[in-house]
């Protein structure tokens, strides 16, 4: 028996594997035809990132000759059209091992790291949390954990958005097992960051005895619904380790700005850039020479974490990042707005590109390599 999962479990990642790789083929071969001509892999000085590391406010497309714009799917250039498509199939390939390998990768750091950014924002008085990529539950559950805990709140509401079938029944298995499964506390669906009024039809089960059956040891699933999600109509929006994979990060926070009340906060919890020199060139070496292996040794999946650590080089520095925020319309921490009504500045962190605008607007976890940001509507 065992034998017999352990060759479906391969099976099944294997075919994930192909079919992403397929469609990064295909959209690469359709981008060249649209992009300037540079090399796969190669960085691109028109891209995203300029130059100096640094990236611009706006990071993730531009366009292109032939009219269809394009963007970064780890080092690759595709067309804007395929972004959502190759990260789906990624995410696909490792949402059965997903929690095992975050724990290899950070050995365990990830878990003190959640656990910091949830406790910082203390949920509690039975407001409305919106977990957008929320994926494996992760979040989700810990803000139901701490309400519950901490200031015996069963009011409190949580609901995981994730635009990936595979993580949201991977979250729905994991919330099976808690009190808090069909109860009013907890919600799952479908959705884009992008767009949170898009409908996202949800697939239907591979066959009879999959995702809906139930079994000893599985309970059932209820399908996966779509939410739109409206105006003002949340307390607190947190995305944790997912806002880098997102093709228009503007459309996402403006989004997040949307949706959240006057006084809601926006939250992020994402892969940093380690600012200290030498560390910082041995945290990028072990990145590409270790992580990738894990992956391989672990999830039999080399090239999804070969993405996750390119994606990450891409995403924004800290700095620019914070501008970002400022400007999808959030009061960052520390300005006078902010401070009024409750979200002090982080002391210790200082732009070190000399823009004094956004000093204290973030917080870096074991030297950068994570970062908290944070945003209040008002």
């Amino acid at each position: 028996m065992l034998r017999r999962q352990t060759l479906d479990l391969c099976e099944r990642s294997l075919t994930s594997r192909l079919a992403a790789r397929r469609a990064l083929h295909a959209s690469c071969t359709r981008g060249q035809s649209s992009t300037s001509s540079s090399t796969p892999g190669e960085h691109n000085p028109s891209s995203s990132l300029s130059s100096n590391g640094s990236s611009s406010a706006f990071p993730d497309s531009r366009a292109s000759a032939g009219g269809e714009g394009t963007t970064h799917f780890g080092y690759q250039d595709v067309p804007l059209s395929s972004k959502v498509d190759l990260v789906r199939g990624v995410f696909s390939s490792v949402a059965s091992s997903y929690d095992v390998m975050n724990d290899a990768m950070s050995v365990g750091v990830h878990r003190l790291w959640k656990d910091h950014f949830v406790a910082e924002l203390n949920p509690r008085g039975g407001i409305k949390c919106l977990d957008v990529a929320g994926g494996t539950g992760d979040i989700g559950l810990r803000l139901l954990d701490h309400a519950r805990e901490k200031h015996s709140d069963r009011q409190t509401q949580v609901t995981l958005l994730d635009i990936n079938p595979s993580m949201l029944r991977a979250g729905q298995r994991r919330l099976a097992k808690t009190m808090y499964w069909n109860t009013d506390q907890l919600r799952f669906a479908l959705g884009n960051a992008e767009d949170l009024r898009l409908h996202l039809d949800s697939p239907p089960p591979k066959s009879p005895l999959s995702a809906f059956a139930a079994s000893p040891n599985k309970p059932k699933l209820p399908p996966l619904e779509h939410l739109e999600i409206e105006d003002e109509s949340v307390d607190l929006y947190t995305i944790a380790f997912g806002i880098r994979n997102c093709t228009h990060i503007d459309k996402v926070l403006k989004e997040a700005h949307r949706v959240l009340k006057p006084g809601g906060v926006f939250a992020c919890l994402e892969f940093g850039k380690v600012n200290v020199p030498g560390l910082s060139d041995l945290y990028r070496a072990y990145s590409h020479a270790v992580l990738p292996s894990l992956g391989a040794v672990l999830a039999s999946d080399r090239a999804s974490y070969q993405y996750l650590v390119e994606s990450i080089e891409r995403f924004p520095t800290q700095p620019d990042f914070a501008r970002m925020v400022a400007q999808a319309g959030f009061h960052l921490p520390g300005s006078p707005q902010a401070e009024r009504w409750g979200l002090p500045a982080y002391p210790e962190q200082r732009s070190w590109d000399g823009d004094e605008s956004v000093n204290g607007a973030w917080e870096d976890l074991s030297f950068g390599i994570a970062t908290i940001w944070k945003g209040m509507k008002l």
